[in-house]
């Protein structure tokens, strides 16, 4: 092998030895059992508030305390009367049952059932599907 150069051999020892401990090993039970049978020094240090749950119950926060300060009553909009009586009677023209009319717009019968009891929140989406499928103006101007 020409060109690469002498060779030459390392006869330095080379030693191989385990990794030490980690703390997860450290905490085992039987590492520790050990360490106590043999004499040697434990420490265990108990941390402030470890595994409690002390600091999100212990006092009010700030954002808690607003809520608890705030005087208004908060609602979400529902469907005004004149838009459910207006389904209603639209879909008695027809002669639609609930169920019917919620397979003509695609959606669920508990859509409708909520419409037409005021309890739902207004979707224009949905609005528009009920004027197309009963033929009627329900928002806007008559």
């Amino acid at each position: 092998m020409a060109g690469i150069g002498p060779l030459t051999q390392d006869w330095e020892p080379v030693v191989i030895r385990k990794k030490p401990p980690n703390a997860a090993t450290k905490k085992d039970e039987k590492v520790v059992n050990a360490a106590r049978r043999a004499g040697a020094e434990i420490e265990s240090v108990k941390k402030s508030n470890a595994g409690t749950n002390k600091a999100a119950s212990s006092s009010t926060t700030l954002n808690t305390r607003k809520l608890d300060e705030e005087t208004e009553n908060l609602a979400h909009e529902r469907v005004p009367t004149e838009l459910k009586k207006a389904i209603m009677h639209a879909r008695m023209e027809k002669k639609l049952t609930q169920a019917q009319l919620a397979q003509l717009i695609n959606e669920k019968p508990q859509i409708i059932q909520e419409y037409e009891s005021g309890k739902a929140i207004p979707n224009q989406q949905i609005i528009g599907k009920l004027e197309r499928a009963l033929g009627a103006k329900l928002r806007g101007k008559k």
